[in-house]
């Protein structure tokens, strides 16, 4: 990312150059006056502490041993750390500050920000990850979830830069607990070291195996799951415009598609009227297929985890393996493409699903593809 890369400190000074920082990006100004509580963050507004945790991410010697591009990707995912605050602060009528929600709305806000930068979906999808978690390292050991959570972040991004992130975030605040939750980073990193899965993705016995271990609450993530899968069902998530009926075409021709789009058109039904009948009869049409042990595409957005969880719930339930495939494209190519349609999507409604989108992830399916259709 050539844009980081120019921002990115380098030796023998280390220094952060703020001044250029907030004149590339105008989310980081947008951080400017954005109070916080003052217990965990006197040293002020969200601006003041990103720009201090970068200079405390610059003065670590783990993070300045890493290669230079190890380096790029952990400063961009120090400075978009906190870039939904903005959103998620309140005050209430006592003047208590809380930004709650503020980490998953962040992963939201960093891969929008990212992918309209041009960053290769991978690279993307690591800074997402660490933004979304960042701050499990400091509560780790009081959370019962964490071994899903770190297995889950092994498998897009690394622990070990978690770890990184959280200490430049903890050094990069003015609050009375920082001891301590340096403390609990240290513990957070000697956990990922014994479940093997601090630098490394954790490996499971096989694809089901994974795919039922976060199905499934309180598995052994070491059981080799016996696979009875017995019917294939791909499940496409992608922005309007990213050319899934193309990809259908070309990678599964023959299949049957159930296609919420080809409902929408037999009744009548806009992008932005209500889509309950829509989903209801496209789910109906799946189960057909299901029961009948026949193979098929799910053509449809499925932006978010919560939609995408009703179909491969859905399929999973019928003993289907599950392959997720996440369909993009440059944000100037979507838009043409969706402008070019006989019947375009409002925009309104393309602005609705970019904000609500989450790229697919291996914890979703059997089999989760990243596939960039503008390039």
């Amino acid at each position: 990312m050539e844009v980081f890369e120019r921002l990115c400190p380098v030796g023998p000074e280390w220094t952060v150059r703020w001044d250029r920082v907030e004149a590339a990006f105008e989310w980081v100004r947008r951080l400017r006056g954005v109070v916080q509580d003052p217990v965990h963050h006197a040293e002020g507004d969200v601006a003041t502490h990103t720009r201090m945790a970068c200079e405390a991410l610059a003065a670590l010697p783990e993070w300045r041993a890493r290669p230079p591009h190890e380096r790029v990707l952990l400063f961009a995912a120090v400075l978009l750390h906190d870039s939904a605050k903005p959103f998620r602060t309140q005050v209430d009528e006592h003047g208590r500050v809380t930004a709650h929600g503020h980490s998953r709305h962040g992963d939201l806000l960093a891969r929008r920000i990212l992918w309209e930068l041009g960053a290769p979906p991978a690279w993307r999808e690591h800074v997402a990850a660490l933004v979304h978690h960042h701050q499990v390292p400091f509560w780790a050991l009081e959370r019962a979830d964490l071994e899903r959570i770190v297995f889950r972040v092994s498998l897009l991004a690394r622990n070990d830069d978690l770890a990184i992130l959280a200490t430049a975030d903890i050094l990069g605040r003015v609050c009375g607990d920082a001891e301590g939750i340096v403390e609990n980073i240290a513990l957070f990193r000697e956990y990922c070291r014994e479940l093997d899965c601090l630098d490394r993705p954790r490996i499971f016995p096989s694809a089901h195996a994974r795919f039922q271990y976060f199905r499934t609450p309180g598995r052994d993530p070491s059981y080799a799951a016996y696979d009875d899968t017995r019917v294939d069902v791909t499940v496409l998530s992608g922005l309007p415009g990213v050319g899934k009926d193309h990809w259908i075409a070309e990678h599964r021709a023959g299949w049957p598609v159930v296609s919420l789009d080809a409902v929408r058109a037999r009744r009548g039904i806009g992008p932005g009227g209500d889509q309950r009948a829509v989903v209801a009869a496209a789910f109906d049409q799946a189960r057909v297929h299901l029961r009948a042990g026949e193979r098929f595409v799910w053509n449809a957005t499925n932006v978010s985890r919560q939609l995408r969880e009703r179909c491969v719930g859905l399929a999973a339930d019928y003993r289907a393996r599950v392959t997720l495939v996440g369909l993009e494209a440059p944000p100037d190519v979507l838009r043409a493409r969706n402008r070019a349609r006989a019947e375009p999507v409002p925009a309104a409604v393309v602005e609705r699903l970019i904000a609500k989108w989450e790229a697919p992830d291996p914890t979703e399916a059997h089999e989760v593809r990243w596939v960039d259709t503008g390039r």
